[in-house]
């Protein structure tokens, strides 16, 4: 098995649990947030559904590459969501699914102008922001569902909502 299969093996089971979360989302809440400080319930969710598509995407860059610029984008509808996480997961398969051993395991920079912020691993970074990163905003999306009293789907077992092994 090579680097990149168990990175997709991941990557597909995890957005299954993803789907369950976004597809709780309530249309009429999308600009709910829990602080000031805080995203949107909108933009988390949108956030959620992009993410490993996008970090594939900036990944696959030569190195060494610029520090992006973040954006928060808002969904105008709930329903934006689950195809924005289809196409998100079939960029995130096609992109890394065209990477070999040797292109995972190369150093990989990101610069802030002339300053090295990053270096590692394309997979390290692939482990670290597309998965991780991936799964710290899913948990703040599963904290703002609750906050707002909609049902928490099973993530990795039985919520206060849902039993998988009931």
């Amino acid at each position: 098995m090579s680097l990149v299969d168990g990175i997709l093996q991941e990557l597909e089971q995890e957005a299954q649990t993803t789907r369950r979360l976004l597809e709780r989302v309530p249309e009429e809440q999308l600009t709910w947030r829990p602080h000031a400080k805080a995203r949107t319930l909108g933009e988390l969710a949108l956030h959620v559904a992009t993410v490993p598509g996008g970090v594939a995407e900036f990944v696959s860059q030569p190195s060494p590459v610029q520090a992006p610029q973040f954006i928060d984008p808002s969904p105008q509808a709930a329903s934006e969501l689950l195809p924005a996480l289809d196409e998100s997961i079939a960029k995130a398969r096609k992109i890394l699914g065209a990477m070999d051993d040797t292109a995972l395991l190369e150093t990989w920079r990101i610069m802030n102008g002339d300053r090295e912020i990053v270096a590692l691993p394309r997979i390290g970074f692939v482990r670290s922001i597309m998965l991780n990163h991936w799964y710290h905003h899913r948990g703040q999306l599963s904290v703002y569902l609750r906050e707002l009293d909609v049902p928490i789907p099973s993530i990795y077992g039985p919520t206060a909502d849902e039993n998988p092994f009931a």
